[in-house]
């Protein structure tokens, strides 16, 4: 940072990937003490993948977790497990053995029960963000990535003080984020994907509504192919890592990349890719994936001042915390 510039910068906290990692969560809502930012914003992938059934018994509690059977007989070895499992990403979910025997795939009632899970958690992680960030005085914005059901965005837009981003352009004093949270094609089909086609599309659509490139931030949950901010495990036919993970390839969309060389946006900022944080130059375009390790409970994200009067990111750093 240059001389004089510190009373004239937008600092950026951005960080993506939690997969329902509530301990992440609460560090992502207090990075914005921590780092000092104006505002915080989450790229994609909010929520988790997982129910684990907590189930009651007479006097107690059993639940297997990691393969471990854990008999619970207190409310506060109850407590200290659930919150085990909420930091993992995963969502205890309390049933009875009858509840739990009726669960199945068949009637849609696991589908329906996790949808329950899920956006209870996120609820009461809205009403986080509205305690920690002095009711919206801190914007906060978040946006769905390729693993996020739809039926998240709705209960995001009602947030009083939580922004959802997703086809939008957002004015952040002078600075115009436009996010993206599909991805292309994965091999496991999941909620926000399409073919390079049509992606393209919904780039060309919230791109189009940008009044100044120069000054434009891409919030793409994928990373530009061939980037270096893409690169994950090889995978065989049957879904398994080549050469014992060691084997990497890249696996970012070409539309992306296209969209970001074609426009040359000032910063654009991806997650998706798990293990390839890093940063990259596209022209003139700076390029970040700050990464994900979520299961550890540790928040990775990217620290970013941007200086409204020459419209540029004047520092940027990558941190753990």
């Amino acid at each position: 940072m240059e001389p004089g510039d510190t009373c004239c910068r937008v600092k950026v906290f951005f960080a993506t990937d939690i997969h329902g990692s509530e301990v992440c969560w609460k560090k992502f809502l207090n990075a914005a003490a921590f780092y000092k930012a104006d505002l915080v914003i989450l790229g994609g992938d909010v929520t988790g993948k997982v129910m684990v059934p907590v189930v009651e018994h007479t006097g107690y509690w059993q639940v297997v977790l990691s393969g471990e059977t854990h008999r619970l007989e207190s409310q506060d070895e109850l407590q200290a497990i659930e919150t085990q499992i909420r930091n993992r990403g995963y969502y205890p979910t309390r049933v009875t053995p009858d509840e739990l025997s009726e669960l199945n795939e068949e009637d849609g009632s696991i589908d329906r029960r996790f949808t329950t899970e899920m956006i209870s958690t996120l609820d009461r992680w809205l009403d986080m963000a509205d305690g920690k960030l002095r009711g919206g005085d801190i914007p906060c914005i978040v946006n769905g990535g390729n693993d996020d059901t739809f039926e998240i965005d709705g209960v995001v837009e009602a947030s009083p003080c939580v922004t959802f981003a997703e086809g939008k352009v957002l004015d952040l004093d002078g600075f115009y984020l436009a996010s993206m949270g599909y991805t292309n094609p994965t091999p496991w089909d999941t909620f926000r994907e399409a073919p390079e086609a049509d992606l393209a599309r919904r780039i060309d659509d919230v791109v189009s509504q940008i009044p100044d490139m120069e000054r434009a931030i891409f919030n793409f949950h994928a990373p530009p192919f061939g980037s270096g901010l893409d690169e994950a495990p090889a995978l065989d036919a049957n879904l398994r890592p080549m050469h014992g993970g060691a084997a990497m390839a890249p696996v970012g969309s070409t539309a992306v990349r296209e969209a970001i060389l074609k426009h040359q946006p000032m910063l654009s900022v991806h997650g998706h890719i798990h293990e390839s944080r890093g940063m990259a130059k596209l022209g003139r375009t700076l390029s970040i994936n700050p990464g994900s390790v979520y299961g550890d409970g540790v928040l990775q994200g990217a620290v970013l001042d941007l200086n409204p009067k020459k419209g540029k990111v004047t520092r940027y750093i990558l941190v753990n915390g």
